[in-house]
């Protein structure tokens, strides 16, 4: 069993923060000193290293790049009012993350590597969490198979890592969407409830055809009638309708089971909506507009938290919104950003203190 005790620790001379202004800052593209590496070989793991931020040497034949055994998480890391670091829900992101291991055929990840990692790097990195709403330290856990020959078959060796990024809001306006009808992200029994890099490298088509039209992203439909909503880009969806909140089940593998998703619907519960996972039909998603009751549109996750729909369009029929009359999709994220904030008191136990 690996400890904390048992990484080595390599340190810098110079911060790269001295050259950065994490005021305005885009998603994902600047990251921190520091990065954990560790490599699985022999049927163990090896000893975890925390070393400075560089580049990767490897080989043409790595396995990964020719059969896709690759697999990633998402989780964040805020300051509260006292200055403190605490990183949002990760032990369910650790969970789910050897969920995806599980089904990629890879090698899970103990928690001694996963969590003690997770926390020695954000205590060296606390300097790069912005102080700042709606701003937060990206964390990127994933992991990759490393067999150095070429076959179909799971790899012996392989790579997890955890790279560090501070961010600003992933969608900082409202978005437009296109309802997506001949291609899919996700079938029953296949991997969309892992968080697999393919599925966001087979979306990639849709969405960029989606962008030609004017649009942000696409709101998934299901495989076989293209009428049953699942995910919304990158995001799991929520929809208003009267006093309902309807979000898209679980139940066949096909829909990412988001952590945010779940503290949204926690939330709703508590506001006193009544929330519904459940098959929701585009045909009653526009009688529901038609009829008026249809009244926000969200999606949620780690990267957008809390993102606006302010149009939904299939076929030729639109759907408009006027978001700056919500109220629930604004609550919500209100509620999220003074728990992660330390405005109010976390009564769920979500935060994780350093």
């Amino acid at each position: 069993m690996v400890s904390v005790t048992d990484f080595n620790i390599t340190k810098i001379n110079r911060s790269k923060l001295n050259d950065i202004n994490l005021e305005n800052i885009p998603f994902g593209k600047y990251f921190t000193d520091y990065m954990l590496e560790v490599d699985y070989e022999d049927g163990e793991w090896k000893t975890p290293e925390i070393k400075p931020y560089q580049p990767l040497l490897l080989e043409p034949s790595l396995a990964a790049i020719h059969y896709g055994q690759a697999i990633f998480e998402g989780i964040k890391a805020y300051k509260n009012l006292a200055g403190e670091a605490l990183i949002f829900r990760p032990h369910d992101n650790f969970t789910r993350f050897n969920i995806s291991a599980e089904r990629m055929q890879m090698p899970t990840v103990p928690e001694e590597i996963f969590m003690d990692g997770l926390r020695q790097l954000i205590n060296l990195e606390s300097n790069w969490i912005p102080a700042k709403v709606d701003h937060s330290l990206y964390i990127r856990p994933f992991m990759f198979s490393t067999d150095e020959t070429i076959g179909v078959k799971p790899s012996e060796k392989y790579k997890f890592m955890i790279i560090l990024s501070p961010t600003g809001p992933y969608y900082a306006t409202p978005m437009r969407i296109y309802v997506e009808e001949q291609y899919v992200r996700a079938v029953p029994g296949g991997i969309g409830y892992a968080k697999a890099a393919g599925n966001y490298g087979g979306a990639m088509y849709a969405t960029a055809q989606a962008k030609l039209k004017g649009y942000d992203q696409v709101l998934w439909t299901d495989a076989y009638e293209h009428k049953y909503v699942q995910e919304c880009g990158t995001m799991n969806v929520m929809f208003i309708i009267g006093n309902k909140a309807i979000t898209p089940n679980l139940d066949e593998g096909t829909i990412l089971k988001g952590v945010t998703r779940d503290s949204v619907i926690t939330i709703l519960n508590e506001m006193g909506l009544t929330v519904e996972e459940r098959a929701l039909n585009i045909d009653e998603v526009i009688e529901a507009h038609k009829a008026g009751t249809l009244s926000e549109v969200f999606g949620t996750g780690t990267a957008a938290t809390i993102s606006l729909i302010k149009e939904l369009r299939y076929k030729e029929y639109d759907m408009v919104f006027d978001v700056t009359t919500w109220t629930v999709a604004p609550k919500v994220k209100a509620i999220l950003n003074d728990i992660r904030y330390g405005k109010t008191a976390d009564t769920h136990g979500w935060m994780m203190k350093l």
